[in-house]
């Protein structure tokens, strides 16, 4: 228990996706002009994350890494399919983008308009095929380890995209010079984030 609240931890704040690796900058940059979309978006994120990454830990697991066919039969025991791992990872999440989608249009047509093209645009997020390929390459040995990965990754998207979209939401009204309106003083709290969230990496879990 104590191993898996270590992973929930450090995915969070100790390799954030936003502010250790910069992967799903795009979206990040792109939604987080108000608080309402961010909270909408990082919750999609949340969900697919949570279900992408022990999905691809089940077909990697079984299906794709060396021996993973022995089950079948001695005569499948050298059989390597890791070659096939991204396009297999990326057809697993644009399946559940697609789920998601189609249930933010169902259950919230405005937060599915305000959102727009990057809610289809995250099956092609970094932070979400990057969760399956830290799976992969830390080699979690159960199912529970890597849910808690992908649910602890989500949710520190979530927190770091809420927090830019309610700092740029008060920065607004501030005296902010006008070359760095916009994206400009974005880049530069995003960085001193970053910094901040560096100090997490003192945390001896």
């Amino acid at each position: 228990m104590q191993e898996l609240i270590n992973i929930f931890i450090k995915s969070i704040f100790i390799e954030n996706m936003i502010f250790a690796y910069f992967l799903g900058m795009c979206s990040y940059l792109a939604v987080s002009k108000t608080v309402k979309t961010s909270v909408g978006l990082g919750f999609a994120v949340i969900f697919v994350l949570g279900i992408t990454v022990p999905v691809d830990f089940l077909i990697n697991k079984y299906l794709l890494a060396d021996g993973a066919l022995a089950w079948i039969g001695p005569q499948f025991a050298n059989v390597d399919l890791s070659f096939l791992s991204f396009i297999i990872f990326i057809a697993v999440i644009a399946s559940m983008v697609q789920l998601v989608e189609m249930v933010i249009e169902k259950f919230s047509p405005t937060l599915y308009s305000s959102l727009g093209i990057f809610l289809p645009l995250i099956a092609v997020n970094c932070s979400i095929l990057g969760g399956s390929l830290f799976m992969q390459e830390r080699e979690y040995e159960g199912i529970a380890e890597a849910t808690v990965f992908g649910l602890g990754s989500g949710v520190g998207w979530f927190l770091a995209i809420v927090a830019i979209a309610a700092i740029r939401e008060k920065i607004r009204y501030s005296n902010v010079p006008k070359p760095l309106q916009g994206l400009g003083i974005t880049f530069i709290i995003t960085g001193l984030m970053g910094i901040a969230f560096m100090s997490f990496m003192g945390i001896d879990l």
